[in-house]
C-alpha cells in the first residue's frame, strides 16, 4: 500500500516532462494553512530524506497536516521551463526524486531567491533542498519557502543547491 501511494506521485512528473505544465497547479500561498508556533525552527544541517518520507507517510495516514521543515536532496527529475506568477510573485518548479520511486514537487519563489534567470536547474542535476513542506492531498503537495526569507508564518530560511551552487 506505501508503495502504491508513493507511486501516485509520479504521473505529475511524467506530466511536467512531457511539456503540459498549463496542466499542474501554480503554487498557492499557504495562507490556508493554519499557523502553527510550535513549527520546528531549524532542520538538520545535512540532507535528511529519511525524515522527509516519515513525515510524508504520516501525513498520507491521517496525521496532522501542518506544514514542516524539511531538508532532502536527490536528483532533478523534471522542471517546468517557464517560470510562472502566481499572485505570491513568480515561481519557477521542478520535480525531485527523493527515492528511485518517490518524488515531490518543489517550488522556488523566484521574486525572494538570488539566482540567475530561470531555469537554473536541469534534469539530472544534483539537487539539496531546504523548506516547507505542504501536503494538501496526495497529488497536492511540495515543498516551497526554498529561499532566504523567513516571513511572519514561517521562520525557516530556506535554499536549493544544485551541483554545489547554493541559491537563496
Amino acid at each position: 500500500m506505501l508503495m502504491m501511494a508513493y507511486s501516485r506521485l509520479l504521473p505529475a512528473a511524467a506530466l511536467l516532462l512531457a511539456g503540459l505544465t498549463s496542466l499542474t497547479h501554480p503554487a498557492e500561498a499557504r495562507s490556508r494553512h493554519a499557523e502553527r508556533a510550535d513549527v520546528a525552527q531549524t532542520v538538520s544541517p545535512t540532507c535528511d530524506n529519511q525524515d522527509f518520507l516519515s513525515k510524508q507517510l504520516a501525513f498520507e495516514n491521517g496525521g496532522d497536516k501542518a506544514d514542516t521543515a524539511v531538508h532532502i536532496c536527490g536528483r532533478v527529475l523534471a522542471v517546468s521551463p517557464k517560470a510562472q506568477r502566481t499572485r505570491s510573485g513568480w515561481h519557477g518548479y521542478f520535480y525531485l526524486a527523493v527515492t528511485p520511486t518517490v518524488s515531490i514537487r518543489i517550488v522556488s519563489g523566484l521574486d525572494e531567491m538570488h539566482a540567475p534567470a530561470w531555469p537554473w536547474v536541469n534534469k539530472g542535476d544534483q539537487v539539496e533542498v531546504v523548506g516547507r513542506y505542504y501536503y494538501d492531498s496526495i497529488r497536492r503537495q511540495g515543498v516551497d519557502w526554498t529561499h532566504h526569507g523567513t516571513g511572519r508564518s514561517w521562520h525557516v530560511p530556506g535554499y536549493v543547491t544544485v551541483n554545489g551552487t547554493r541559491y537563496e
